[in-house]
């Protein structure tokens, strides 16, 4: 599908568009397409296209993002943002979006006007289950590459969190916490969350 040619009406005379090969997307591509809710990333040329997120998705994204932003504020932390909002990652030329980032307080200057121009301190994805194994392997990959120290997946539909912590330019299982734990970081200086309540939808 992705590398089908498209014609034009044959009423228009012009040669036909043909779509770029997967490992050929360019930042230009990434520009041109649609606001219609789908997520589009280009990782290393290659694009990934995520519907619309559920609105368990979303519960949980919204309900950690406020602990977060409440969390950072209340003890002058740093920045939480939440996508919509580009990254632009070491190496690569076309930002992704996490669902959720954290950005110490001594490292704000990374913000730009239009991205978050290197890596956070913190990166939090929620599970898609059409594709879980974009934040699995692919993101997984991505920012351990770039050196995010702390990478966050939520599943709603298991109910969990598991963390991963930088270590040796690898991530380590920091743990997996459910319903009845807590879910502490190690780079968001004293924060940590009852895993249950991000999950009262």
């Amino acid at each position: 599908m992705l590398e089908q040619v498209l014609e034009h009406p044959k009423t228009q005379k012009r040669p036909p568009f043909r779509m770029p090969r997967q490992g050929e997307w360019t930042y230009q591509d990434w520009l041109n397409f649609p606001n219609d809710g789908w997520k589009y990333e280009i990782i290393d040329g290659v694009l990934f296209m995520v519907p619309p997120p559920a609105i368990k998705h979303q519960s949980s994204s919204i309900s950690l993002a406020v602990k977060m932003y409440n969390h950072a504020g209340r003890y002058d932390l740093g920045k939480v943002l939440e996508a919509p909002c580009g990254v632009q990652l070491p190496g690569q030329p076309v930002p992704v979006e996490p669902d959720i980032l954290f950005i110490k307080k001594e490292r704000l200057n990374i913000i730009g006007e239009n991205y978050i121009e290197g890596a956070p301190d913190l990166i939090v994805e929620i599970l898609s289950p059409s594709n879980p194994n974009h934040d699995r392997k692919t993101k997984f990959k991505l920012y351990q590459e770039a050196g995010v120290p702390e990478y966050w997946l939520v599943d709603y539909r298991a109910k969990t969190v598991e963390i991963f912590t930088l270590q040796a330019g690898r991530y380590v299982p920091s743990g997996q916490y459910g319903e009845g734990e807590k879910a502490a970081s190690k780079e968001f200086e004293g924060f940590e969350v009852a895993v249950g309540a991000l999950f009262d939808f």
